[in-house]
């Protein structure tokens, strides 16, 4: 369902003002989303005059995602972010309630933990992966080698905080435990499970992205035949997906997304996706005969009805040709996390189709940051 307001109370952290995370903070939550609101509707003003639904975020506690850097003051080691202006100081923190609860309540202790352990030494950054449950992959990254007694400190880091630990430095990574966590997103009441991998892309606030995926499979209601999805990343989308198409074809550039998006379909227990390790323009190439490739052997394209794509693009978005060729299919769906290359990209789709729904999703509160969808059908 839409989330249509915001929670009663507002995030409220010492280092407004002065944190280079959120540039948007006076008035509040519902303040700035107005203000971001506002922003989108005159933006497509001119190509849609419906409704572009509001999805909100919570206040705050968020993000299950979170880069920090380590700051050395003498002796001692801070968690550090990069300053709202220019120029200006390091801001050393010491709360940062934008995390989910579980990483905000491991960091303190975490840190006290690598001090005690003389672990710091040449540390520059903690980057924390957490699932909504708690399951929590910390990487430390370090501008040293890690040897054999960094190693028997980790495994201590990791049972005295129930931690996975990975250590990275140059051409190195070492993994205590498992590189990984495992997130249960629920779908319009029915659970998904996702392998999150370190140092890979995943949606960084889980409650938006449920309510991006729930939305996007209500544009897909009363529609026949098979998907076809460019840039599938993981599979976020891909899966959930699945219920609503006989057979779905999604394609992604990434080997690892590509691994972890097989994964995630056993996980889940579905059958009905392949998944193929390929760019959307060698794609089109294989579609149209101009090449054949071995990746393809095993998929027979003529067995497929595509009438549906779903694409989620990189901020850059869609290049002309990759436009064109969406608009072959009858249906459009397009996820953006930057609403001047949809802009752009619609202005060449909507030559063709008409757009039926549009909606926006506030992933990145007190920033000015939004990720859009957009439904669209041939005329």
């Amino acid at each position: 369902m839409p989330s249509s307001k915001t929670g009663e109370e507002d995030m409220d952290c010492k280092h407004f003002g002065e944190c280079g995370s959120c540039r948007l903070y006076d008035g509040g939550y519902a303040a700035q989303h107005k203000l971001k609101s506002d922003g989108i509707h005159d933006l497509f003003k001119e190509l849609y005059s419906g409704e572009i639904t509001p999805f909100f975020s919570p206040d705050s506690h968020y993000r299950a995602r979170a880069e920090f850097k380590v700051w050395h003051v003498g002796d001692d080691i801070r968690y550090a972010m990069n300053p709202l202006e220019r120029g200006a100081k390091m801001v050393l923190i010491d709360e940062c309630p934008m995390v989910i609860e579980p990483i905000e309540k491991l960091m303190w202790p975490l840190l006290e933990s690598i001090k005690e352990l003389e672990m710091g030494f040449k540390l520059f950054g903690l980057d924390f992966l957490s699932s909504s449950e708690g399951e929590i992959a910390v990487s430390m990254l370090y501008h040293r080698k890690l040897d054999e007694a960094w190693q028997e400190q980790a495994n201590v880091l990791a049972d005295r905080h129930n931690i996975k630990v990975i250590g990275r430095s140059r051409k190195q990574k070492v993994v205590i435990g498992e590189d990984f966590v495992t997130e249960t997103l629920t779908i319009n009441g029915k659970p998904f499970k996702f392998r999150h991998i370190e140092n890979s892309f995943t949606q960084p606030n889980p409650r938006v992205n449920e309510k991006m995926i729930g939305w996007s499979l209500k544009q897909f209601e009363g529609i026949s035949g098979d998907l076809l999805e460019l840039y599938c990343g993981a599979g976020n989308f891909t899966i959930p997906f699945a219920s609503q198409f006989e057979k779905v074809l999604a394609t992604e550039i990434s080997k690892s997304s590509i691994n972890a998006a097989k994964t995630n379909m056993a996980l889940n227990g579905e059958e009905k996706i392949e998944f193929v390790r390929m760019s959307a323009e060698e794609f089109v190439q294989a579609l149209d005969g101009v090449r054949e490739f071995r990746r393809m052997k095993e998929i027979d394209l003529s067995s497929y009805e595509l009438r549906t794509i779903f694409v989620d693009p990189p901020r850059a978005g869609m290049d002309e040709a990759s436009c064109d060729f969406a608009s072959r299919f009858e249906h459009i769906l397009y996820i953006s996390c930057n609403p001047e290359s949809l802009k752009r990209d619609l202005e060449y789709l909507t030559k063709t189709h008409t757009i039926d729904a549009m909606a926006m999703f506030d992933q990145f509160p007190y920033t000015g940051h939004m990720e859009m969808g957009v439904k669209l059908t041939r005329r």
